[in-house]
């Protein structure tokens, strides 16, 4: 099956003949602001498996950014969604009540560590318009026009996400931007100041935070702060929980609401079925969560869940949408959470991110490029530099790495501000043999790309 397939280049070069016609099709026919560097036209993918259009193989360490982590057509999604689609495709929830609807609303209500006992959810399309959603949900509850973000956030690409947004690679020339998107320096502990020691970095941190009050918006005039529990676009960061902490009490204090984007870290990606699970279990909950990718195994649907309060102080006509928890789509996410749930794929997330960090820590005993590695379960950022000491980001070898890993089956994804940074979110379902040769592949990649490919083939010998 090719779900236990593993990773295999059978043409003599890549991309293959047939998917090179496809590619060049592509190149004529759509814009080439949306750009593709990888080598690949998809037939069929099962798992953590993709098959080309030529018979190749490429193991997937991205999983659709985020989107797979039941990975590519689980057979029970396929089916849950046939078995939908014979009833019926569409049914706009501002006109029929659909109960995959809310089903899925009830669910999520259960599940998302929020504040409040009484929570309520509704469902949006993608990740960008989960989180101005809860922008909009913020201000109306507060009655306040400003938020704060974060340095390296990545929100999505609306007009207002683009301003959230901190990289303007993603928004160029796309101005101006709403007025009252603010941002503060996220703690990026591995670049902190130099000679800081790592004990004084949330402190510094948090006074930056209260800087941009000081700079940018008074806190009453705050609706909310939006943070990813680890940032993904950023460069994989994990929020320190004392940080997160000290966040919620200014929160608390001035009476903002802490917005939770879990859009790419969510569903189980980092050993909790919502990141912030590891908040609620230091005693802090955020008052709206964000949510979308693999909610649905990759049918388009996002969700915002906040306290009942909260909700009902949303004006009829402001939230909602034409597709907005479409049918399809509810029947996909239900299937997913039960499959998440009964095969404990959160276990088996912090069970891949051990076998990770493992292999990584090892790798920067034996290559200097490596200048930090972290994350949370199965969702693990390392991040490349020229020089330990300076830190300087070495993107050109990141660009290097990928390519020369795709080439021998491999699909790897770079992130972080400096695009230095190798991103890991291969399916949970992902096998240990295949995990194992995803990790020799890219290994193999770093010693050819950095010299030190002679070495490596001496010490497998």
């Amino acid at each position: 099956m090719l779900k236990d397939a593993m990773p295999e280049i059978i043409t003599d070069c890549l991309p293959g003949p047939k998917s090179a016609q496809v590619i060049k099709r592509r190149n004529e026919a759509v814009p080439s602001a949306i750009r593709c560097g990888y080598p690949v036209v998809i037939k069929q993918g099962a798992g953590a498996i993709i098959e080309d259009l030529d018979g190749n193989r490429f193991l997937d360490f991205i999983g659709g950014v985020g989107v797979l982590n039941i990975g590519f057509s689980h057979p029970e999604v396929v089916a849950a969604v046939k078995e939908q689609a014979d009833k019926y495709f569409h049914g706009m929830f501002n006109v029929v009540t659909h109960e995959g609807y809310v089903k899925l609303a009830e669910t999520i209500n259960a599940l998302s560590p929020v504040k409040g006992d009484k929570r309520r959810t509704f469902f949006a399309n993608s990740g960008a318009e989960a989180d101005e959603n809860a922008v909009k949900i913020a201000k109306a509850f507060t009655k306040r026009p400003n938020i704060i973000v974060f340095s390296g956030a990545f929100h999505g690409r609306t007009l207002l996400t683009m301003s959230m947004t901190a990289k303007k690679a993603y928004a160029k020339g796309m101005g101006p931007f709403p007025d009252g998107v603010y941002r503060a320096e996220f703690p990026y502990v591995y670049r902190r100041p130099e000679g800081m020691p790592a004990e004084k970095a949330i402190d510094y941190y948090i006074e930056k935070l209260h800087e941009t009050f000081n700079d940018c918006s008074d806190p009453e005039h705050v609706a909310a702060i939006v943070v990813e529990p680890l940032q993904g676009e950023g460069g994989f960061i994990p929020a320190p929980l004392e940080w997160v902490k000290a966040v919620r009490k200014i929160c608390d204090t001035y009476g903002i609401l802490l917005i939770a984007d879990e859009v790419q870290c969510g569903f189980c990606r980092t050993g909790r079925m919502f990141a912030t699970e590891y908040w609620k279990e230091t005693g802090v909950q955020p008052d709206i969560i964000a949510m979308a990718k693999s909610i649905a195994a990759g049918v388009p649907l996002s969700g915002i869940t906040a306290r009942e309060e909260i909700m009902q102080s949303v004006p009829g006509g402001v939230i909602g949408g034409t597709y907005c928890g479409n049918p399809l789509a509810c029947a996909a996410a239900l299937k997913v959470i039960e499959i998440m749930q009964r095969d404990n794929l959160a276990k088996r997330s912090i069970e891949i991110g051990k076998k990770v960090m493992a292999r990584y820590h090892a790798w920067m005993e034996k290559y200097a490029v490596i200048g930090d590695v972290r994350g949370m379960g199965g969702m693990i950022g390392i991040e490349f530099v020229k020089d330990r000491t300076t830190k300087e980001p070495d993107a050109p070898l990141v660009s290097q790495l990928i390519a020369e890993a795709a080439q021998h089956g491999l699909l790897l994804e770079n992130a972080g501000v400096h695009g230095n940074v190798i991103r890991f979110l291969a399916p949970l379902v992902i096998s240990d043999q295949q995990l194992e040769a995803g990790l020799d592949i890219f290994e193999a990649a770093i010693a050819k790309c950095t010299g030190c490919e002679e070495v490596e083939q001496a010490r497998l010998a």
